[in-house]
């Protein structure tokens, strides 16, 4: 089997330009509507089936991944790699500027399961990974391990980057260049492009974090 393009994910997202603030606080010109990516399974389980292979040495006793599509796609890998299978989902927020303010609560049914266990956390994309740190951090408060990082598609060094600190290697099948930028720095701001912000209600949309 040919190895998984780029070109080949971008096929089954509809991205747009303009200017939009992300999830993790960063304004960036690009939006990936990811909310169909798992409605034909057949096309992305050639992305789903490379990034199994790439955790399966990690031995993780259990995957996890932010709602929406990082769940779905923990599930299918879950799956694949014998392990069990959790979720993390959003705690509604007000409107804010600073940078990294989602947060992800663990439902109560995993709480204790994840304790002192190896796990892999997961996202369909990351870009400054906004989501999964939320979700790290749940998962440590609870005593669980991370061991990895992994997503179909990493957009940019941000969200890599934080991890790498944490000491977790970051699996990515498909990666790609992605710029964001601080309010305070960003150019579409400075040029009065007008903003499409996906957090004002308090529940992000999914797109890249």
């Amino acid at each position: 089997m040919a190895e998984p393009a780029l070109h080949d994910f971008l096929a089954l997202v509809h991205g747009r330009r303009g200017h939009f603030r992300m999830e993790s606080g960063y304004h960036a010109d690009l939006w990936l509507d990811l909310d169909a990516l798992f409605g034909r399974p057949r096309l992305i389980a050639p992305f789903v089936a490379r990034l199994g292979d790439r955790l399966r040495h990690y031995e993780v006793d259990f995957v996890c991944g932010p709602l929406l599509g990082g769940a779905l796609l923990a599930q299918s890998l879950a799956t694949a790699l014998g392990a069990e299978f959790c979720f993390t989902q959003p705690v509604p927020r007000t409107r804010g500027t600073d940078l990294f303010t989602a947060r992800y609560r663990l439902p109560a049914a995993f709480q204790q399961r994840v304790r002192g266990r190896r796990a892999a956390l997961v996202d369909d994309v990351m870009s400054a990974g906004s989501s999964l740190r939320a979700t790290f951090a749940e998962l440590v408060a609870y005593e669980a391990v991370p061991v990895v990082v992994g997503a179909l598609l990493v957009l940019g060094e941000v969200g890599t980057e934080y991890f790498h600190e944490q000491g977790l290697p970051v699996e990515a099948v498909v990666q790609d260049g992605f710029q964001l930028w601080q309010t305070s720095h960003c150019p579409l701001c400075a040029e009065g492009v007008p903003l499409e912000d996906h957090t004002a209600d308090g529940r992000p949309t999914t797109g890249c974090s």
